[in-house]
């Protein structure tokens, strides 16, 4: 019997420990057992996993894997001892399919499964045979099934790819370029990179498929360098790809950004490959007209691309039977902040928000309440949990005044400031501005200070009326995607959640006992006198006093929140100064 140990070296995998983790596999299971290194399968709460296979079937995964647990596993599924010990130091957690919504891999059917770094993986999982089977075809026909599948944009506009790769097609001239879109920089979203990272071939083959559609013999991945792991991957896939022939003429290079958000637009991205200050350009014309170099230039992002090879594979109507009318497919969301499993998962267009968060995430954190989700990053808005029943698509969610975005879902829960959440938000686009358009550049500082006088309890009493307009004149005015968004936040946490707003106004006070200048930290009759909450305090608030009630000096205090998370007995709470 074989017997092939898995582990999730994706850059989740590497910060808890993965690496430590393989090495202990690898002392302790010998030259009889296979150990490999693949991508992460989207399960980053529990990383790092470990998955064991005897004769090609996965018979166990473990969780929160420890390299002293690791060796226990060896010892249970290896060594045929049938049991494992508890290490001293934490265990590791036997994980089984605990959704029971059926999530459909189109994207991330490679994820966790085979070694990023190896083409004859890739290629033993049908790899680079749509690329092949495409080559048989006449270009138009590979755009026909793309149209036809109802594939659109994953990157956050959702325009129909098919007709933008004819688009591009129909351009003259004897030069042009392919793009793909790595440059993802919503806080909270990393599905561009978790792919990138975990199966690099099949974005590549996408594109490689683009590049045939439209007549291009020139390529480019443009990913942040802030993903080092998926830079690597991505360049060793080409490297590869060329050694096998599998790429023909095609060229292709990596460019690293520099982790300007605004060079996720497209015309930004282009003047930044010129080597230009990324800054977006009145369009049109557009970039499948006129883009890098002058030359007619397709854009698409990771998660678009790497659809391709599926539908070539399985037909058209196998992806459009997916979905609803106007979304077909799936999505690929990550999902972050108060949840239980947050991680990466891909689902049917059409599913609520509420199967995503309770069950397929889990649900909140400990014994708190689902409150909203912040969809579509900083372009985004903040839905509340009475929409959560909301369809997941590009006709619905925009009515709730958020957007889909390439697919960040921050989950909130009561203890989130619905204002402090505004304000953040704003404060990230309001620094990734590129300055060039006055409605962007000053009318976001104007809200940022706005929003940062009412989280204070400074105030005005018109200031919601102001707000409300700049969000208008901004959203309006601005002149790219960055700049018309970026109210998104402030407009739908001002329309679901006013009464916040009011409160911290009129009673300056936080319903979330969040911001700092409005709450304070006593302790109750509950303590008794334990003090964790003096050792873990960073300003020496609160005395080291044993046995005592402890009191909390609030001329010292940061609002850090630390004593009241280590306090076992729910002696600290946060209260209004007024």
């Amino acid at each position: 019997m074989s017997v092939e140990l898995r582990v999730g070296l994706s850059s989740c995998g590497v910060a808890s420990g993965g690496e430590a983790v393989r090495d202990a596999l690898l002392r302790e299971a010998g030259v009889d057992v296979a150990v490999k290194s693949v991508g992460c399968n989207g399960m980053c709460h529990c990383e790092p996993i470990v998955q064991v296979l005897k004769d090609g079937r996965r018979v166990a995964m473990y969780g929160n894997v420890t390299a002293e647990s690791a060796r226990e596993i060896v010892r249970r599924h290896v060594r045929g001892n049938g049991w494992m010990r508890a290490p001293r130091r934490g265990s590791a957690v036997e994980l089984f399919e605990v959704s029971p919504v059926e999530q459909q891999r189109i994207v991330l059917e490679n994820c966790g499964e085979i070694d990023p770094g190896r083409i004859e993986e890739y290629e033993a999982r049908n790899g680079y045979e749509a690329l092949r089977a495409c080559l048989e075809l006449a270009p138009d026909a590979v755009i026909e099934m793309i149209t036809a599948s109802g594939l659109r944009g994953r990157g956050g506009a959702g325009f129909p790819t098919g007709r933008k790769w004819a688009m591009a097609r129909k351009q003259p001239g004897a030069v042009k370029y392919v793009i793909c879109n790595g440059d993802e920089g919503d806080p909270g979203a990393f599905m561009d990179r978790l792919v990138l990272e975990a199966d690099p071939h099949r974005v590549l083959e996408g594109l490689a498929i683009a590049a045939y559609a439209i007549g291009a013999a020139e390529g480019i991945f443009y990913i942040r360098a802030e993903y080092p792991l998926a830079v690597r991957n991505v360049r060793e896939a080409i490297r590869q790809a060329e050694e096998r022939g599998v790429l023909g003429a095609l060229k292709l290079v990596v460019r690293e950004g520099a982790g300007a958000f605004v060079c996720g637009e497209e015309t930004a991205l282009i003047r930044s490959l010129e080597g230009e200050r990324g800054m977006p350009r009145l369009r049109p014309p557009y970039p499948v007209e006129r883009g890098l170099r002058g030359a007619p230039t397709l854009i698409n992002n990771v998660e678009t691309l790497a659809c391709v090879p599926w539908i070539m594979r399985h037909g058209a109507s196998a992806f459009s039977s997916l979905g609803t009318e106007s979304s077909k497919g799936t999505k690929v969301f990550a999902l972050a902040g108060k949840i239980r499993r947050g991680g990466l998962i891909e689902v049917p267009m059409g599913i609520t928000i509420r199967a995503i968060v309770e069950e397929i995430g889990g649900g909140i954190q400990g014994a708190h309440r689902f409150k909203a989700v912040q969809m579509g990053g900083p372009s985004g808005g903040c839905i509340p949990e009475r929409l959560a029943d909301t369809p997941v698509d590009y006709e619905e969610i925009p009515k709730t005044g958020a957007i889909m975005g390439s697919g960040g879902l921050v989950v909130l829960d009561e203890r989130d400031c619905m204002v402090d959440m505004a304000r953040f938000f704003l404060q990230f686009t309001q620094a990734e501005s590129c300055g060039k358009c006055t409605f962007c550049r000053i009318g976001t500082k104007r809200m940022l200070e706005i929003l940062e006088r009412i989280c204070e309890g400074n105030a005005h009493p018109d200031d919601l009326k102001k707000l409300e307009e700049l969000v208008d004149y901004v959203s309006r005015g601005s002149l790219c995607g960055l700049g018309q968004t970026a109210p998104n936040p402030v407009a739908t946490t001002l329309r679901y959640f006013r009464d916040e707003y009011e409160a911290h106004i009129r009673e300056k006070r936080c319903p979330a006992g969040r911001c700092p200048a409005l709450i304070r930290y006593l302790v109750n009759d509950k303590c008794t006198g334990c003090t964790l909450c003096a050792q873990v305090c960073p300003v020496g608030a609160i005395m080291f006093e044993p046995y005592e009630k402890h009191v909390i000096d609030d001329r010292l205090c940061t609002r850090c929140d630390e004593c009241r998370k280590v306090c076992p007995e729910d002696a600290v709470e946060v209260v209004s100064p007024c």
